[in-house]
């Protein structure tokens, strides 16, 4: 058991240190503040996700991305997918022309849902496309610059470069993405309210458990373990 916490926590006092933070964020903050502070508090606790991989790639591996808003983004998109079909049920768009599409391709007057976004209709397929999806383009990218031996400042800058690929991409196809402004109105997540304050308190709470496994998976990247081994 020590020596899984250690592992896991750094020691006594890294477990509790993330006790205490746990108590924070899941007790205290969702009991005393009000929904629009809790929401923040819940964007940073996402945000989290990419300063992680940053500290992941750039402090442990020494590899500098400008990208990395990329794999966050893609993986965020596929849970909005899921959303925006949620709320784009054919009774809650029957003033479009054609109701049952999402907001913005009958905006620029798409007559039918596109082929990809089908699968999204599904939960489980969701929740699986965001960890598949960013994982599987990180691997390509990483392997074709990585076999290539990029590295330094010329890596930061393809990745910069990615970055804005995507961004344009999405910016050009906006009534398959939902364009700059992205997917918007989302209310619902499998007929649960996600606007209501419990609905701030779970998101909080789930953050913070994706944040703490984050954590622990950091522990296997240590410079220590990699030299002791």
């Amino acid at each position: 058991m020590n020596t899984l916490n250690k592992r896991l926590f750094g020691g006594k006092e890294g477990l509790l240190g993330t006790l205490f933070l746990a108590i924070i964020l899941v007790v205290v903050l969702p009991l005393t503040l009000d929904i629009f502070r809790l929401n923040l508090i819940g964007k940073y606790l996402t945000y989290a996700f990419v300063a992680v991989g940053l500290v992941l790639l750039w402090g442990n591996a020494g590899v500098l991305s400008l990208g990395q808003g990329v794999f966050f983004g893609l993986g965020g998109y596929c849970m909005a997918m899921f959303l925006k079909l949620e709320a784009s049920d054919p009774i809650t768009t029957k003033i479009q022309s054609t109701p049952g599409i999402p907001d913005f391709m009958d905006w620029n007057q798409l007559t039918a849902l596109p082929a990809f976004w089908v699968p999204f209709k599904s939960f489980p397929f969701a929740t699986l496309a965001i960890l598949v999806v960013p994982a599987v383009i990180a691997y390509i990218v990483g392997a074709a610059m990585f076999k290539r031996r990029v590295g330094g400042v010329y890596f930061a800058v393809i990745t910069q470069a990615i970055a804005l690929i995507v961004s344009l991409g999405i910016d050009g196809n906006q009534g398959l993405t939902g364009g700059r402004n992205g997917i918007t109105d989302l209310k619902t997540l499998l007929g649960w309210d996600i606007r209501t304050k419990s609905g701030q308190y779970s998101l909080s709470s789930s953050a913070l458990r994706s944040c703490s496994a984050s954590s622990c998976s950091r522990a296997g990247f240590s410079p220590q373990r990699w030299a002791a081994s």
